[in-house]
């Protein structure tokens, strides 16, 4: 009787371990028949630092508040950030527990000082993620239009996965050359990174039709009341079955696409086969021609 008393408490401990090992892989979106599942939400903060024209409704620090919401109610395993500021997205960052990695985009030839209010550090994109950050890289697209010299920033995280953004230019006149171009460079960057990867992007490509490179799943925000169609998230193979769905917004332009996916393991070698989706059949009609903060 003794031995079967001090054996109970040894099988309580070894299931709960074994429930806290099914925990640790399962991610946020937690279990699913098919395995665990990963998470990603993609938003546009409307920060811009201060001067667009979205950026009245944001009635800062509302748009904080409910991008931490946000968070916390869905609990991602990644957030993708564009048209943020340093120290607003680091803010949303401790108060949620994320990691952060952040890229300052150059604005009219140098970095760009949010404000109304002042203090709140460079305008920019940003990944937060709840797996810790190991590397992070960011850098200008080759093609630019218009003053905002636009980025893409990718970290990979202890779990082993990259988690990708970028912000590429408007299909306004002055700037559509730059956003036709920055597609295809787009592609390839994602293309390169995803061979032998396991990769997911978000990000505000300002289109309808994907850039997303050859072998990766599409989804968008085209049922989005704001903006609809312009964020998008693609990812490989090991991101199995993805299903995405648009939270509304009332502080910022656009709402919050969420895309939850079943995580596999990829096939073997290249992930990059195959033909991407694309949101729409329009084709474009001008040629081609922890937190860690980056430049």
């Amino acid at each position: 009787m003794a031995a079967t008393q001090h054996q109970r408490p040894l099988a309580c401990k070894r299931a709960l371990v074994g429930i806290a090992l099914v925990l640790g892989v399962t991610g946020c979106g937690g279990a699913s028949p098919g395995g665990p599942t990963f998470t990603l939400m993609q938003t546009n903060l409307c920060l811009s630092p201060g001067l667009a024209g979205c950026y009245g409704r944001t009635a800062y620090p509302a748009v904080l508040n409910e991008a931490a919401a946000r968070i916390r109610d869905s609990r991602p395993d990644a957030v993708t950030v564009n048209e943020a500021c340093r120290r607003d997205v680091a803010q949303i960052a401790r108060r949620t527990g994320y990691h952060l990695s952040f890229s300052r985009v150059i604005y009219g030839g140098r970095p760009f000082t949010c404000i109304r209010p002042r203090g709140r550090g460079v305008f920019g994109d940003a990944v937060l993620t709840r797996a810790p950050i190991e590397t992070s890289e960011n850098h200008a697209f080759r093609a630019q239009s218009g003053i905002e010299r636009r980025r893409w920033l990718c970290v990979t995280t202890r779990a082993r996965i990259d988690v990708c953004t970028a912000h590429l230019d408007t299909r306004t006149p002055a700037e559509l050359a730059g956003n036709i171009a920055q597609c295809p460079e787009l592609s390839a960057i994602l293309a390169r990174r995803a061979a032998g990867r396991t990769l997911i992007f978000g990000g505000d490509v300002n289109r309808r039709s994907s850039c997303a490179p050859r072998g990766l799943w599409v989804r968008g925000d085209g049922a989005a009341d704001q903006d609809p169609g312009d964020q998008q998230v693609y990812g490989t193979r090991a991101f199995r079955s993805p299903r995405a769905m648009v939270l509304p917004a009332t502080h910022t332009d656009h709402g919050f696409l969420l895309v939850r996916a079943r995580l596999g393991q990829a096939p073997r070698g290249t992930t990059t086969t195959g033909q991407a989706a694309s949101l729409t059949t329009a084709a474009d009609t001008l040629p081609s021609s922890t937190a860690r903060l980056g430049p």
